[in-house]
């Protein structure tokens, strides 16, 4: 836990205080942000506005997140929203999850949970379920293991603009592995940084509140996930900040920001490299709202009816998971080929020497 008590003129002691304060107290609605980071990233798909009408005018202006965090495929499943703040992802995802499925919000602030919360009849009401499929819980995201969920409980876990507040991302990523069931995923917007920050810049209150002081460098994120089991972390999209205060902007000087929404997948046999095994898919067009082609990730669009070479690893998170109904499978792993090229790894030795040429192995 990091103190900051000089800063925070000795009223607000943690990381912790700072995020109530400034989520529960400071802002009143995403009018008083002073940055994007914590706004919509992208634009909303067509299909989603529907959903997002649906949802009380107050729980959407005490919206704070960045991007959007609803995956495709939900019918029926169990959904965990990290930081749920005044419910808005969470009423979103209720209605793709339908009466059969469950979202749980998880947030520490008393003023936004009290929003989410007295809003739940209105929102069964609105949906048109007899019975509520939403739950909101307070607790601290780093401390998920003291609350009433069980381990491998949820088929995919979201958050949104959250994972840069924790002053503990390790713990947040490691229990977010231990609530997944085999083959779930977490998939998550959240803010980014292209180098380490200042440790006295990261501190400052508005700075962190605003999502800035607390994002992680990129490659210290990919390291966080992959040593928490999370080994073939995906990026999904991403965008550059704009930072509108000139006082902010001062203080965190060459240092760029953007928000990025990954998927990391709970999957045995993931491997650190993307290898070759010869494997393929085919997309049958069949996911809602995706008839034409599914996105995986940033490099992988795959169009309904094509053939589509694969790495091992991606094979699996198609394969393993939820999406595998919808997918034919070609291959399998009885034969290695060796890295799968263009997946950002090369073999390293010299290729001009070919097969038969003369000389020894030790020259």
């Amino acid at each position: 836990m990091i103190c900051i008590n000089a800063i925070a003129a000795g009223t607000l002691t943690t990381m912790y205080d700072i995020v109530k304060d400034y989520y529960g107290k400071q802002l009143q609605s995403s009018a008083d942000l002073k940055t994007s980071a914590c706004c919509d990233a992208f634009s909303v798909p067509g299909w989603l506005k529907p959903l997002l009408s649906n949802i009380h005018d107050e729980v959407l202006s005490r919206y704070y997140g960045c991007g959007l965090v609803c995956p495709s495929e939900l019918k029926g499943k169990r959904v965990l929203d990290l930081g749920c703040g005044s419910g808005r992802d969470v009423y979103a995802l209720a209605q793709l999850v339908g009466e059969s499925g469950l979202v749980v919000g998880v947030d520490m602030t008393d003023e936004q949970l009290e929003v989410a919360r007295k809003h739940a009849d209105y929102h069964r009401s609105q949906f048109g379920f007899k019975a509520g499929n939403v739950r909101f819980l307070k607790g601290y995201i780093e401390k998920l293991d003291e609350l009433d969920l069980q381990a491998g409980s949820f088929d995919v876990v979201v958050s949104n603009c959250v994972l840069n507040l924790s002053p503990d991302k390790d713990a947040v990523l490691r229990e977010v592995f231990r609530l997944l069931a085999p083959g779930g995923e977490f998939y998550f917007s959240d803010v980014y940084a292209d180098r380490r920050l200042n440790p006295t810049v990261a501190k400052d209150p508005v700075l962190y509140g605003e999502c800035l002081g607390g994002a992680l460098y990129w490659y210290d994120f990919l390291r966080h996930a992959q040593r928490n089991g999370f080994i073939d972390p995906r990026l999904v999209e991403d965008k550059p900040l704009d930072i509108t205060d000139e006082r902010l902007s001062a203080l965190v000087g060459e240092t760029r920001f953007y928000s990025a929404t990954y998927r990391l997948f709970k999957l045995d046999g993931l491997e650190s490299a993307c290898e070759d095994y010869g494997q393929a898919v085919i997309y049958k067009g069949t996911i809602e709202h995706a008839a034409h082609a599914f996105t995986l990730d940033k490099h992988h669009h795959i169009e309904t009816g094509k053939v589509f070479p694969v790495c091992g690893n991606t094979w699996r998170m198609l394969h393993d998971t939820r999406f595998a109904p919808h997918f034919e499978f070609i291959g399998d792993f009885s034969r290695h080929y060796g890295i799968f090229e263009g997946c950002g790894s090369s073999i390293p030795f010299d290729q001009q020497q070919t097969i038969g040429a003369t000389g020894g192995a030790c020259c």
